[in-house]
C-alpha cells in the first residue's frame, strides 16, 4: 500500500507532510509511485501503546483466561491501541500466577492488539495508598515472589510496581534491576526514601498524583524526586477524571518529554455505567465515573488510550506532545522500540490516520487495514 500527502508524525513531535509506503506488515523506505492513494491531508501517527490497564469490553485480566485477553486487544485494536501491556490487580500468588499463565499461553489474532508485556500492579503496594487495590492480599516486596510469577509468565512482565518505603522494598529495587522495570507506586514514600529507589534502579511513576502524597514547598516528596531524576518515565492517566486538566498541563511542562499516557482503564472501558468487578471488587460506573461500591476510591477509569488522547489535546497539549506519550514513550518503556513508536522505515506498519477533529478515520494494523 502507498499513501501520499499525509501529515506524518516525527520522533520530535513535529509533523511534515509526506508519504508512506507499506511492505508486509512493514514500513518501507522506498518512495511512492505516482499511484499512490492521496490521503488529503490526513494525519498520520504511530499506533498506540497502553502499558497500564486493567481491562476493557466486558472483562477484566484478572479473569486469567485467553478468552479475555483476545476480547481486550480486539478492543483496543478497534480504538487504534496497536500493542497492549495488562496490568493485574493485587490478589492471591494463585491467582496472579494464572494471569501469568493465560499470557503466555496467549497468542497474538490477527484483528488485535499485539500483547508485549504484563505490568504487575500489586501485591507490594502501601496499605494507607492502596485505592482500589485489596488489602487482603498487599505484602512487602519480595524479589522471590517476582520471580515466581515471572516464570509462570515466561518472561513478559516488564514492569512491577512497588512502594519503596516498605521493608525490603529498595533491597527488592537493587536485586531485580536488568530484570524489569521498577515503577514506584501506591505509595508513602517521602523525597529522599524515592531519590534513593532511582538511584538503586527504579525508573517510572506510577500513574502520577494518584496514590501518592502531593508535593509540597517543605515535603516534595515522590512527585519532586521525580522531577530531579531525568531518566525517571512519568505515567498519567488523562481520562479527565483522575487528574485535573491545570494538573495535566503542569505536568507535561514539569515533565516535558517523559509523559508516559495510560489509561488504567478497568472493564466498563467500551461500555456505559453500572456494576463492574476490579481485582474481585465490586465496582459502580456513574457518569463514566468508576468507584468502589459504596465509596469514593476511583478504581480505575472507563476510557480507553485514544479517549485520553483525544482529551489531553483538548485540554491544551500539542498533538505531536500527545502522541509522543501515548506511543513512542510507552514504546521505549518496555523496550519495544525497535518494532513501535514511530513511523520510521523498518517498524512495523501500525499507523493510525485522524482528521482535523482528531476523529479516527483509518487503523492499519500491522499492514492490514482494519
Amino acid at each position: 500500500m502507498e499513501f501520499r500527502n499525509l501529515r506524518l508524525y516525527q520522533p520530535d513531535g513535529s509533523f511534515r507532510t509526506g508519504e508512506l509506503v507499506l511492505s508486509g506488515d512493514r514500513i518501507a523506505a522506498t518512495p511512492a509511485s505516482a499511484d499512490a492513494c492521496d490521503m488529503d491531508g490526513l494525519y498520520a501517527i504511530p499506533g498506540l501503546i497502553d502499558i497500564h490497564f486493567h481491562g476493557c469490553a466486558g472483562h477484566d485480566f484478572g479473569e486469567a483466561s485467553e478468552q479475555a485477553i483476545s476480547a481486550m486487544a480486539r478492543y483496543q485494536a478497534e480504538n487504534g491501541v496497536c500493542a497492549i501491556c495488562p496490568a493485574t490487580m493485587t490478589a492471591p500468588e494463585e491467582q496472579l500466577a494464572a494471569m501469568m499463565r493465560a499470557a503466555a499461553a496467549y497468542r497474538t489474532e490477527r484483528c488485535g492488539a499485539a500483547l508485549e508485556g504484563i505490568y504487575l500492579e500489586g501485591p507490594f503496594l502501601a496499605e494507607t495508598r492502596r485505592g482500589a487495590q485489596n488489602g487482603a492480599y498487599l505484602q512487602n516486596p519480595d524479589a522471590d515472589l517476582f520471580r515466581r510469577l515471572q516464570e509462570e509468565a515466561q518472561g513478559l512482565i516488564r514492569l512491577c510496581a512497588l512502594a519503596p518505603e516498605l521493608p525490603g522494598g529498595l533491597d527488592m529495587i537493587e536485586q531485580l534491576v536488568g530484570e524489569v522495570r521498577l515503577s514506584l507506586a501506591h505509595t508513602e514514600a517521602d523525597y529522599d526514601t524515592a531519590c534513593e529507589a532511582f538511584r538503586r534502579g527504579a525508573r517510572e511513576v506510577t500513574h502520577l498524583f494518584n496514590a501518592m502524597p502531593p508535593m509540597t514547598h517543605r515535603e516534595p516528596g515522590l512527585i519532586g524526586a521525580a522531577l530531579d531524576n531525568d531518566e525517571v518515565g512519568i505515567e498519567l492517566i488523562a481520562d479527565g477524571v483522575h487528574v485535573h486538566p491545570a494538573a495535566v498541563r503542569a505536568a507535561f511542562r514539569l515533565f516535558e518529554s517523559r509523559i508516559i499516557l495510560i489509561s488504567d482503564s478497568m472493564s466498563a472501558a467500551g461500555l456505559g455505567d453500572g456494576d463492574y468487578t476490579l481485582g474481585g471488587q465490586d465496582v459502580t460506573v456513574r457518569d463514566g465515573r468508576a468507584t468502589l461500591r459504596g465509596g469514593s476510591s476511583l478504581a480505575g477509569s472507563t476510557a480507553n488510550l485514544f479517549e485520553c488522547l483525544q482529551r489531553v489535546v483538548k485540554m491544551g497539549i500539542p498533538l505531536g506532545e500527545a502522541v509522543r506519550s501515548a506511543s513512542t514513550n510507552p514504546a521505549r518503556a518496555i523496550g519495544i522500540e525497535h518494532d513501535y513508536g514511530t513511523l520510521e522505515p523498518g517498524k512495523l506498519a501500525n499507523i493510525l490516520l485522524l482528521d482535523d477533529d482528531l476523529n479516527l478515520n483509518t487503523v492499519i494494523l500491522r499492514g492490514q487495514i482494519m
